[in-house]
């Protein structure tokens, strides 16, 4: 049995920021959750200056003390571990989709596999409701700005290591790991026992000529064609690992070469400000670019309400743009905010990270020199 126990030191006051879409969909549920957005707007406040202090986490459990003047609070966030037949489910999956193992390696949460394991009944995200409070103050909020802090922390946490989000659901990465290898074949302990069997003799190495210099064809791209044959292996490996080619169509594909290496713009005659958003967020990002589009009324009126809790200024207000001088947030139809910002060319250019929180993203493009 592994340690299932995890500390993490105290974060420095700043103006820190989640940046993944996992992180903001820990967020999205405290927000979801709560019933009055001031709490919600403290405990960012207090995770900013820094007055949370050592997070622990273990399965079914986030616990720090927060300071709040003279006071210090114990305070805990709850979230439900996933069941043995869950985890089983769970497991399964990452065994026949090893890319989606490799990504957790690589401290990435796909969203396939989160949807993945949801079609299997396995929630991984919290949703409405999943995180549960509990703080020694006597605030009677739900959640009170002592565990608001706490999650604005804990998202990231959750950002640098999505394994974080798989201990509070009940495992550490080495029993995820260990748990998600293959069954079949033979153990490698039992495979080195066996006799290894008489083999012949080396065959004389072969009299190889050397081979013949060619100069290059007239027009040929030496650099860009080791480009090309670099990123067809890659794609050739994702589609092994996950079974997904990772573009649809020319352009799509042009843009995602473009935005892996800079300089390519002008050779693949792709628009700069596409690349942008390719950057940005993928395929949602172009579409979010070349599509406006009038959102439900629903997502609207929920988006205003935001935007008035985040006490930003007043936007203009064109379909799914919201426009606040030289800066834009673009309400997309994953229900993330893009931010973009008018460039001296007279074109809206797309900045920094996509969030469901709008003054967050319009932080962004605040904090944006590019």
């Amino acid at each position: 049995m592994t340690d299932r126990v995890k500390g993490f030191p105290a974060f420095p006051k700043g103006a820190h920021r989640t940046r993944t879409w996992w992180g903001r969909a820990w967020l999205q549920a405290l927000e979801d959750t709560s019933l009055d957005s001031g709490p919600l707007r403290q405990g960012r406040r207090y995770a900013q200056a820094g007055l949370v202090g050592t997070i622990t986490a273990s399965p079914g459990r986030l616990h720090a003390t927060v300071h709040d003047g003279d006071e210090a609070h114990h305070t805990a966030v709850l979230l439900t571990p996933l069941t043995d037949p869950e985890w089983d489910r769970f497991l399964a999956h990452l065994s026949r989709k090893a890319g989606h193992l490799a990504a957790l390696l690589d401290h990435e949460m796909p969203r396939e596999l989160v949807d993945a394991a949801a079609d299997a009944g396995v929630p991984l995200l919290p949703g409405i409701g999943d995180l549960d409070p509990d703080c020694t103050c006597d605030g009677w909020e739900l959640p009170c700005r002592h565990a608001a802090a706490l999650c604005h922390q804990a998202a990231w946490l959750l950002d640098a290591d999505p394994w974080v989000l798989l201990l509070l659901r009940g495992r550490d990465q080495d029993e995820v790991v260990t748990g998600a290898r293959p069954t079949t074949g033979t153990p490698a302990a039992t495979a080195y026992t066996r006799p290894v069997p008489d083999l012949p003799d080396d065959p004389p190495p072969a009299a190889l000529d050397p081979l013949p210099e060619f100069d290059p064809v007239a027009g040929l791209d030496v650099a860009v064609l080791r480009l090309l044959v670099a990123d067809a292996a890659a794609k050739a490996r994702a589609l092994l690992a996950t079974g997904d080619w990772p573009a649809a169509d020319d352009r799509e594909d042009h843009l995602r070469l473009a935005a892996a290496h800079p300089g390519l713009d002008d050779r693949l005659h792709v628009d700069p400000r596409a690349v942008r958003a390719w950057r940005q967020g993928g395929r949602t990002a172009l579409r979010v670019l070349d599509q406006p589009w009038t959102p439900p009324e629903a997502d609207t009126n929920r988006a205003r309400a935001g935007w008035r809790g985040g006490e930003l200024p007043e936007p203009v207000v064109r379909r799914n743009r919201w426009t606040v001088r030289d800066r834009q947030l673009r309400y997309g139809p994953d229900g993330r905010w893009y931010p973009y910002r008018r460039h001296p060319d007279g074109r809206w250019w797309p900045t920094g990270a996509p969030h469901h929180d709008p003054a967050t993203a319009l932080g962004d493009t605040l904090g944006d020199t590019d």
